[in-house]
This record gives C-alpha cells, sequence and structure tokens, in this order.
C-alpha cells in the first residue's frame, strides 16, 4: 500500500541519537499542516540518511510517502509515521507569475442599442 500525504511544513524538531542492539540511530521528526478543508497536523520521522537525503525546512510543500506503523508496548499502543520518500512541491500559490487582472469595464457611449429586446 503506497501511502502519500501531502501539506507544508510547519515544524521541524530536533534531531535525535542513540545507541541500539544494532548500533547508532539517528532520527528526526517533522509535522506538516494538510491543505485540506480540515487541515491536520501530522508528525513524521526520518531515519539515518534520510534526514540530509531529503532535507525538509519550514514552509517547504512537500509530499511524503509513508509507512504507517503501530507496536505494543507494556500493554500501551505507539504510531510512527515514517518518511520513506519526501518530495517538494511548488503548490504555493506565490509561486508562479502573479494572475492577470481583467481589463476594466467600459461603458460604450453609442447611440446604438445592441440588445435584442
Amino acid at each position: 500500500m503506497d501511502l502519500k500525504v501531502s501539506g507544508k511544513v510547519v515544524h521541524v524538531l530536533q534531531e535525535q541519537t542513540g545507541q541500539g542492539k544494532n548500533g547508532t540511530w539517528r532520527k528526526r521528526d517533522f509535522v506538516i499542516e494538510t491543505q485540506d478543508n480540515y487541515p491536520k497536523k501530522i508528525c513524521i520521522t526520518q531515519w539515518g540518511d534520510d534526514i540530509e537525503q531529503s532535507a525538509v525546512a519550514e514552509g517547504d510543500d512537500v509530499t511524503v510517502s509513508i509507512d504507517i506503523q503501530s507496536n505494543e508496548f507494556k500493554g500501551r499502543w505507539y504510531t510512527n509515521v515514517k518518511a520513506w520518500k519526501v518530495e517538494k512541491t511548488s503548490g504555493a500559490a506565490g509561486d508562479g507569475p502573479p494572475p492577470q487582472e481583467p481589463p476594466p469595464f467600459e461603458l460604450g457611449n453609442s447611440d446604438e442599442d445592441d440588445l435584442p429586446f
């Protein structure tokens, strides 16, 4: 199952490191806010080399491919949202040229009546 979520990065947390049975690990969380009718904030985790390879900054518009996994520990359940691919998008309205305004409406000074009624 390929899950993707898109939004704006609203917060980047500090990188965390630690020692596990397989050696040293690193992770960094970032929070995106979706652009839906009812925006949601989602905390997503990057692990290891993905931190540099797919660096994100506050204000970036991104689409993130994610894995969601829940684990039980001492009778409580914990859910992790792990990024495995981050793509920066240009969904911001200010990225392109400004939209052109329509020409102003002008009333003509014609004596002819073009109306069919």
